[in-house]
């Protein structure tokens, strides 16, 4: 009985003796696993023989494969420095603050307890991701990229996508360490973009496992519209006006144009003006616009003398005219239109008109045919004294004509051959016999462009 109580004495008396044979320091801290990596948890321990020297085992009993494999020799004494990596068996559902017993064991049945505490996180908790501010004059941007945690990584791959940029990154990264990738930016990219707050979207890849990490990019503010103004014409004068927002906020743009009660009558506006507004003598016309970034807000002013200088010469021309007019006993003017035939000749339709200013006797008007025409038949009220269709001449006499009395002379030519462009006719002339002199006047010439299509005209044949 007293030899079986010894022997229990012994049996508790031993375990005590033995847990001060190794003495385990743990180098490291920050211990992290990160799931589904593939990387292992590792602990940096000095283990230190108190006894005699022996080969010793690390193992644990909970779902962990533990390195190093096999035995470790070390000598009475002795300090070794042990790496101690921890891969996890299968899928591990705890997260968080973690421990683990595991045991070292040696050859003469010595074995002691200790405890491995680690963190255990997600690979989307692992990492932070931001950026330098950007503006809309940046050409390029940081990003920075943090290991917030004690692990390291030898072949890591992130894409990093925002409004402004994507890119891809293949990179390494130890413990707690800090990345910068300089990118270089394409302005025509996010010169649309209004200033603000935008996500940064970081995927990060590291083994089987996957990841999405956000951060923000600041897109800094800028007021700035540029404005650019093009004039060119004379006659139709033209006037361009641009405005720009070369910054990222919305701008709010007010143009204001001025013309006077004149120029405004041949003017025109694209887009038209938003507001019109009279004052005396002066037309204010106004524009309001909202021009987002990148946008840019075009204003065209076009004004067209070109009518009025005409109406101006027209003026001019008729003032001559009737000058010419009133000094001449007998005006003759010819005329022109184009006449439809029922056959698709070419045909012209020819007027002349005479007017008496002072009583004159014995008048002869002569007109000449054109070439490549023929004189059709039909005449009109007046028909002509004689034709000479070898000379190619028409003739029409009259023994007098009253003072302010007026005849119409017409007769048509055509031509079977088509004509193309512009076609003239030679001038008409007229001999008379005033109070016993004889003078003489001629007509204007006459043009027609013969691709126009021919007017409709109760003369047709």
């Amino acid at each position: 009985m007293k030899r079986l109580y010894f022997l229990l004495v012994v049996l508790l008396v031993l375990p005590i003796l033995s847990a001060e044979n190794l003495i385990v320091t743990k180098q490291s801290s920050g211990e992290t696993l990160v799931v589904g990596t593939g990387q292992p948890v590792v602990f940096d321990m000095k283990v230190k023989n108190l006894e005699r020297s022996d080969y010793f085992e690390f193992y644990n009993l909970l779902g962990f494969n533990m390195f190093p494999k096999g035995k470790v020799y070390i000598e009475r004494g002795e300090t070794k420095e042990i790496r101690l990596e921890l891969y996890p068996i299968g899928e591990i559902k705890n997260r968080g603050h973690y421990t683990i017993d595991y045991y070292i064991s040696g050859e003469n049945s010595t074995e002691e307890k200790k405890e491995l505490s680690f963190k255990i996180i997600e690979l989307m908790d692992l990492f932070t991701v931001n950026s330098d501010e950007i503006t809309p004059d940046s050409d390029s941007v940081v990003i920075y990229f943090q290991n917030r945690e004690n692990v390291n990584f030898t072949n890591a791959y992130s894409e990093f996508s925002s409004p402004f940029f994507k890119i891809e990154r293949n990179f390494s990264i130890g413990p707690y360490e800090k990345k910068n990738f300089t990118i270089n930016l394409e302005k025509e990219e996010f010169k649309k973009l209004t200033a603000g707050f935008y996500t940064l979207n970081a995927k990060v890849k590291v083994g089987d496992e996957e990841a999405k990490i956000e951060g923000v990019i600041k897109f800094s503010e800028k007021d700035e519209v540029v404005t650019t103004e093009e004039n060119y014409g004379i006659i139709v004068h033209t006037q361009i006006l641009k405005k720009v927002n070369e910054g990222n906020l919305v701008a709010t743009s007010q143009v204001t144009f001025k013309k006077n009660i004149i120029s405004r009558l041949f003017t025109t506006f694209t887009p038209e003006p938003d507001f019109v507004d009279r004052e005396n003598f002066r037309i204010y016309y106004t524009w309001n616009r909202q021009i987002k970034p990148g946008e840019t807000f075009e204003m065209k002013i076009q004004t067209n003398w070109f009518f009025p200088l005409l109406i101006v010469i027209l003026i001019v021309v008729i003032v001559i005219l009737a000058k010419r007019t009133k000094k001449t006993d007998l005006s003759l003017v010819k005329k022109v239109s184009f006449v439809r035939t029922k056959g698709g000749e070419f045909a012209l339709k020819v007027n002349l008109f005479v007017h008496a200013n002072k009583y004159i006797e014995r008048i002869s008007i002569t007109d000449r045919l054109p070439m490549l025409v023929k004189l059709h038949e039909r005449f009109g009220a007046e028909k002509p004294t004689r034709v000479n269709e070898k000379t190619r001449r028409i003739e029409w006499n009259f023994d007098k004509l009253e003072e302010g009395e007026s005849r119409i002379l017409s007769y048509i030519i055509y031509s079977k051959i088509g004509i193309l462009g512009k076609f003239a006719l030679p001038s008409a002339s007229a001999v008379f016999e005033r109070e016993g002199k004889i003078s003489e006047t001629e007509s204007n010439r006459a043009f027609f462009v013969a691709e126009q299509k021919a007017e409709k005209s109760d003369d047709d044949f």
